[in-house]
């Protein structure tokens, strides 16, 4: 993806979670996570990106 296309959906992502709320924004993550984790055909590539989000969180 290019860094115009990369910032153009975290922007929308961004103006999307401040739409739905808060309270709502877990729910909108998670369905954004299926729709996008069930486009991938194998699961190592899904399991790498968790991973990398859970050490992007310290964890």
């Amino acid at each position: 993806m290019q860094a115009d296309d990369l910032d153009r959906a975290y922007t929308q992502l961004c103006r999307t979670m401040a739409e739905v709320g808060e309270a709502r924004t877990p729910l909108l993550l998670a369905a954004l996570c299926l729709a996008l984790i069930s486009r991938e055909a194998e699961a190592a590539p899904v399991l790498q990106a968790i991973e990398d989000a859970r050490r992007a969180c310290g964890v």
